[in-house]
């Protein structure tokens, strides 16, 4: 895969940037990388300028590797390229919030946003309900660009998250996006038509894109106990994927600690992507046992996940 122009960066300066973040895989975990404010708002510019030109739903192709939350663990970021392979010798599609709760967010979202300017055919970034400004002043993202540089640069950022896409088809088959359903979409068209930019509303088909659960204890619709959007029913999920012809719809959104295996034939399909801070300590058996004995057995379409998975039933 041949790297694209960079957008809206000189390319060298770009490289650069890509270097320096990178480099620092060798070193202790939690040096930070020097970037400059001007540098870190090319990224911003140059990224939102490719998220508006690229559609809401994006249409991916397999294989593809699927990333669930990184959170500013920006040394577990390195450790999934490092087993995964650095862009662009593999395809990735990240599902959302990058930022907070971490101690490095800046070098986290700064390493994405450059591989998706380098390589923006190959390397997709989806919204979380992190990437919102109301959500990540309070969770550290706004503290850590005040203490580092200031204000200005979070409202940067809070420009590019606005214009993310919030979901993503893998060959037809594989829906994706942070959070979950919505009693509201009825038709994929929904997403596509979304505005952007946007922020994030209290209520709504995007505000239940990123911030909807499974709950395999209810059926239909519940409440959420996160005081926003709801709770979905594995009968739900069920209706959607039979109504659509889908697959799998594959989210994020919450940490899993326990990993549980999954036949193909198990009717509702909802597979929920793990923090990759567990999948450090498991990642040889999960490549070795759950990728190859499991999961290509399933996905037809060769898609990699590469987190570990829980099934909601």
């Amino acid at each position: 895969m041949a790297a694209a122009t960079a957008q809206g960066m000189d390319p060298a300066v770009l490289d650069d940037i890509i270097r320096r973040l990178t480099e620092v895989r060798s070193a202790r975990p939690g040096k930070q990388v020097q970037l400059s404010e001007s540098e870190i708002k090319q990224l911003c510019v140059a990224s939102k300028d490719i998220f508006v030109q690229q559609p809401n739903l994006l249409e991916l192709e397999a294989p593809i590797k699927i990333c669930g939350d990184i959170h500013g663990q920006y040394s577990d970021l390195l450790r999934l390229f490092e087993y995964g392979g650095f862009p662009p010798h593999a395809n990735y599609l990240f599902l959302g919030d990058y930022v907070d709760r971490g101690k490095q967010s800046l070098e986290t979202i700064c390493l994405l946003l450059a591989y998706k300017i380098k390589y923006p055919e190959n390397f997709f970034l989806l919204r979380g309900n992190h990437e919102c400004a109301s959500i990540n002043r309070i969770y550290g993202f706004y503290d850590e660009c005040k203490r580092r540089f200031n204000v200005r640069l979070w409202k940067c950022f809070t420009e590019c998250f606005n214009c993310l896409p919030v979901a993503a088809l893998i060959d037809d088959k594989i829906l994706c996006m942070h959070g979950g359903l919505s009693p509201d979409l009825t038709n994929l068209d929904q997403i596509r038509n979304l505005s952007r930019p946007t922020a994030i509303p209290d209520t709504g088909l995007l505000c239940d894109l990123l911030w909807s659960d499974p709950d395999r204890d209810v059926k239909g619709w519940g409440m959420n106990d996160r005081g926003v959007s709801y709770t979905f029913g594995a009968d739900k999920v069920s209706e959607f994927l039979a109504k659509h012809d889908l697959d799998l719809v594959c989210r994020a959104h919450q940490v899993v600690t326990c990993l549980h295996f999954f036949h193909p034939s198990i009717e509702c399909c909802l597979i929920l992507m793990v923090n990759w801070l567990f999948l450090c300590r498991l990642w040889r058996m999960v490549t070795n046992s759950l990728l190859i004995g499991n999961l290509l057995q399933y996905f037809q379409h060769l898609t990699i996940v590469v987190n570990l998975i829980m099934l909601v039933r």
